[in-house]
């Protein structure tokens, strides 16, 4: 989503860097059939090698940590208002995210709102998952050009947490979003963590039991044995 950074990355930002330059310019370039079926071949050689290297386990996902670094925030996907914080950023939006001729695509922006949205309501202390998410278009938001994106959890009411984001070029405010989130107790997020255990993460399962018990959201949750 965003344009090459120059600051120091880790092996896997560096890696995702370089594969973000190879879907743009599959998307873009103008090369001749030769070029992209041998480019198709490294790549394929590259995930061969992948894949060899891996283990059977998935990475760890792992709780953000607001001191990292913006790429370390949402690493497997991008300041007060009414008494909570608000987050804000750049991005940069390049050719596999076009919708409308040089514009970015607005099921993209939807998205990006929502991960965003989600963020802000972490930075508040009050997360939740994604009832509603409302989307107005106000303007063609530009690709390939500096975008500031902000968002802020507005109000609680209840479960009910209501959280805005913005989308700006320059002064102007190409794209706004309003989200209504439900929170969700420790206990039900460890129950539908373990519904789905066949793609759970050992260490975040963990910790979301932890925090359950924390909290002692429910009497029927005890540690793994």
């Amino acid at each position: 989503m965003t344009e090459a950074s120059t600051a120091p990355v880790g092996p896997r930002q560096r890696l995702a860097q370089a594969l973000r330059v190879t879907i743009a310019a599959t998307v873009s370039a103008d090369v001749d059939d030769g070029e992209v079926t041998a480019a198709a071949e490294a790549v394929e050689a590259v995930n061969r090698r992948l894949a060899e290297a891996a283990g059977t386990d998935k990475l760890p996902r792992r709780p953000p940590d607001f001191r990292a670094e913006a790429q370390e925030f949402f690493p497997t996907s991008p300041v007060a208002d009414g008494g909570y914080p608000e987050i804000a950023g750049t991005a940069w939006f390049d050719y596999p995210y076009e919708g409308p001729p040089t514009c970015v695509h607005g099921g993209v922006i939807a998205e990006t709102f929502d991960e965003v949205l989600g963020a802000s309501l972490l930075a508040a202390n009050s997360p939740g998952m994604t009832g509603t998410l409302t989307v107005r278009y106000r303007k063609p938001t530009p690709l390939r050009t500096d975008l500031r994106i902000e968002a802020r959890c507005q109000r609680q009411e209840g479960r009910k947490i209501f959280a805005w984001a913005g989308i700006f070029h320059g002064d102007v405010l190409t794209a706004e979003a309003e989200g209504l989130f439900i929170e969700v107790p420790p206990a039900q997020l460890l129950a539908i963590a373990e519904g789905n255990i066949e793609s759970a993460d050992p260490v975040m399962l963990e910790a979301i039991r932890a925090e359950a018990l924390r909290r002692g959201a429910a009497s029927d949750i005890h540690p793994a044995r």
